[in-house]
């Protein structure tokens, strides 16, 4: 039988937060509350936050997002920039297809196999979503001519500033999956000119958050918030309040304690045994590529486990360092088939471990 459901759904937040650079994104982030950062470019290094290491490929991206879901104690997730990891899917994309740019796919379909595989990127933080997370992204911006089709003329607007060529295919999807689009800039209050009325000059610079729809810029928010907040986390903090504790039992009637036995022996203290003990991580050849590295010290896989699964699909003999593998092949099949090669080096695993 269906069921209908009345009223409102509290579920955590899809938050983008875009704007020029300098403006404080970064630092707007990390007021959500129990916040992890995916640097992809580096902004937080100056910031004492929580991160996970900086993303080397798509793969390692997609990993870490999985990761952020296990933990119960992660309320948000911070990927700082989205811009930054849309360059890594581009990567990505032209790796597993043994190409040098989008370009030369031809005829736009490199295009769309990068907005499938972003839309598959969000997908999974919409994962996040049901798993009790917030999912904040920051992104840059830039100022894009545009023109409706039933106006006369043409004016300037702030958009996502996505890649030049992928924004109209990425931009759309990353503004419709948000519950809220906030756009950060300053504001400018007045435009003075000079005696002679030519030179004009900008008067104002409040950092301001816009988070309704303006013909100048993209922006919405499902909250009802003014068109303009100052940029001032504690505006917004009602919204990602946490809920309500439950209410507390009542106390039960106390009732007398019973005769107490005489105390045991005292027996030696058993030694904690960590379920998880720290393992060294393999020793790896420096010439290996930095992402691949990654890759392999996240999964705790040394190089002769590498050569082995890949001597065993015939693409190169047991004794050939990895350093060298051809390039693409190390982009387009170790990086962006790893999850394939890491299987079959766990059913390597089970059948003859590697010492």
């Amino acid at each position: 039988m269906f069921e209908i459901v009345r009223g409102k759904l509290e579920k955590p937040q899809k938050v983008v937060l875009y704007g020029p650079e300098g403006i404080g994104k970064s630092s707007f982030a990390a007021n959500f509350p129990q916040a992890v950062f995916i640097d992809t470019e580096g902004s937080t290094n100056n910031m004492d936050v929580a991160r996970l290491t900086k993303p080397t490929s798509w793969t390692l991206l997609m990993q870490q997002i999985q990761y952020v879901k296990m933990q119960p104690d992660i309320k948000t997730l911070v990927i700082d920039t989205i811009d930054w990891a849309e360059m890594l899917c581009v990567d990505h994309i032209c790796a597993i297809h043994s190409k040098k740019g989008i370009e030369d796919f031809g005829y736009g379909n490199g295009y769309v196999y990068v907005k499938e595989e972003f839309g598959r990127f969000l997908n999974q933080l919409s994962d996040l979503i049901e798993a009790g997370k917030n999912v904040v992204l920051t992104a840059h911006c830039q100022i894009v001519k545009f023109e409706q089709p039933d106006e006369m003329g043409a004016y300037d607007r702030y958009q996502l500033k996505l890649g030049k060529k992928t924004s109209s295919q990425t931009a759309p999807l990353v503004k419709e999956w948000a519950d809220m689009l906030l756009f950060m800039n300053y504001k400018t209050y007045s435009v003075a000119t000079d005696d002679k009325g030519k030179k004009n000059k900008a008067q104002g610079g409040i950092r301001t958050i816009y988070a309704n729809h303006h013909p100048a810029w993209d922006a919405k928010n499902r909250h009802g918030l003014p068109d303009e907040i100052p940029m001032d986390y504690g505006y917004i903090a009602h919204i990602f309040a946490e809920n309500p504790q439950p209410a507390q039992p009542q106390p039960q009637p106390v009732q007398p304690a019973p005769p107490q036995a005489p105390e045991p022996i005292a027996q030696p203290e058993a030694q904690p045994v960590d379920p998880f003990p720290t393992v060294e991580p393999p020793a790896l050849n420096p010439d290996i590529p930095q992402a691949l590295q990654d890759l392999m010290l996240t999964h705790g896989v040394n190089a002769e486990e590498i050569q082995a699964v890949v001597s065993q699909r015939g693409y190169y003999p047991m004794d050939t360092p990895i350093a060298n593998y051809d390039k693409g092949f190390i982009e387009g099949v170790l990086i962006g088939a790893w999850q394939q090669v890491f299987g079959m080096i766990e059913t390597l695993r089970n059948e003859l471990p590697f010492e």
